[in-house]
Formats: structure tokens, C-alpha cells, sequence
């Protein structure tokens, strides 16, 4: 397997040995930044058990929210793929962009110009200090990988998103792919 450096855009896979980690454990975290100075990503696959407009009355729209890390989880973030819509974005990567206006995401909600499959909302974010995640790495708690779906990253089913990237992997990922997230229910 080719090792990937991290960089922005590109994704972490958590390693099967991650068990117990609440946040971490079976993530896929998107780098939205990545230098001397730190690492930010969101996780991708951890939905919350409510949505915007249970955290927002002013918004009607009941699009899920997903638990983007264990930092700052009192703030809201998102990332879409409509800049022309959103201004101030920041690219990621090819397609993907990171916050920008809200109150232009709050008007493309009300007249129902925006869909789930374009922007994808976090509480909170996954932080790294500078260094910290190389020492990850080195610990092989993360794998990085090639965002390949690009676009489709935001508008995608998640629930089985960390067992299609363990397939992805082979090998001896391919018997974690399978077992029960507690290893107690085995």
C-alpha cells in the first residue's frame, strides 16, 4: 500500500485500532487544512441525532448534522459544493468548499435553492496541533487516502462509508470490514 502524505483535501481513515475512541472510532475525517500549523477536518460519517432545524428554529430544513470532531462542538460548519452561491468559500479541493456567507445559506434554504446533496453541516471540527497528527500517523491510529468521490463526497450515504474504504484498502483490512464495532458483541 502507498503511503500518502496528509494535505488538504484528502482523506483520514481510521485505523481498526481506534476502538473506544468515541470520536475517532470508524471515522472518516476530510482535511479541510493541512500545514506547519495545524491540520482541521470534519468527519464525515458520524451523524447526529438531530438536524439544523432542531438547532436553528429560524431554518426549515430538516438536513442532518453530522459530528465533525471533537473541538469547538458548540459551533456550526459546513462544507458545499455551490460557491457561486456561497460567497467567501474556501476551496478544499476540486469542487469541495468550506464555510462562506451563512446568511446566504440561510436565504438558499428559505427559497429552497439548496439541497442536502450540495452542502453537508458539522458541529464542531477534528483539530490537530502542528505535529500531532504525524505523530498519529507514525502510531498508525489514521491511514490517508485519495479522495476519489471529489463532489460526491457531500451528497453520499455515509453509513457504511469506513467499511467501503476498509475493502477499498484489501489486505487485512478486509477482515475489519466485517467485524462488529464492539469487539465484545464478536
Amino acid at each position: 500500500m502507498t503511503t500518502l502524505k496528509p494535505e488538504k483535501g484528502r482523506l483520514l481513515i481510521a485505523e481498526p485500532s481506534i476502538i473506544g475512541d468515541p470520536s475517532f472510532n470508524r471515522s472518516v475525517v476530510l482535511l479541510a487544512d493541512h500545514s506547519e500549523n495545524g491540520s482541521i477536518g470534519f468527519i464525515l460519517n458520524k451523524v447526529l441525532d438531530y438536524t439544523l432545524d432542531e438547532l436553528l428554529p429560524n431554518i426549515n430544513a430538516n438536513f442532518n448534522v453530522y459530528n465533525g470532531g471533537p473541538v469547538e462542538q458548540d459551533n456550526l460548519y459546513y462544507i458545499h459544493k455551490i460557491p457561486q452561491l456561497i460567497f467567501n468559500s474556501v476551496e478544499i479541493a476540486d469542487g469541495i468548499f468550506w464555510g462562506g456567507n451563512f446568511a446566504e445559506v440561510e436565504k438558499l434554504i428559505a427559497k429552497n435553492e439548496i439541497s442536502e446533496h450540495q452542502i453537508k453541516f458539522f458541529l464542531g471540527y477534528s483539530g490537530w496541533q502542528p505535529k500531532q497528527l504525524a505523530e498519529e500517523l507514525q502510531g498508525n491510529s489514521w491511514i490517508v487516502a485519495k479522495n476519489d468521490d471529489q463532489v460526491g463526497l457531500i451528497g453520499r450515504s455515509y453509513s457504511s462509508f469506513w467499511k467501503e474504504k476498509m475493502i477499498a484498502l484489501g489486505g487485512d483490512y478486509l477482515l475489519w470490514s466485517n467485524a462488529p464495532e464492539n469487539p465484545n458483541y464478536n
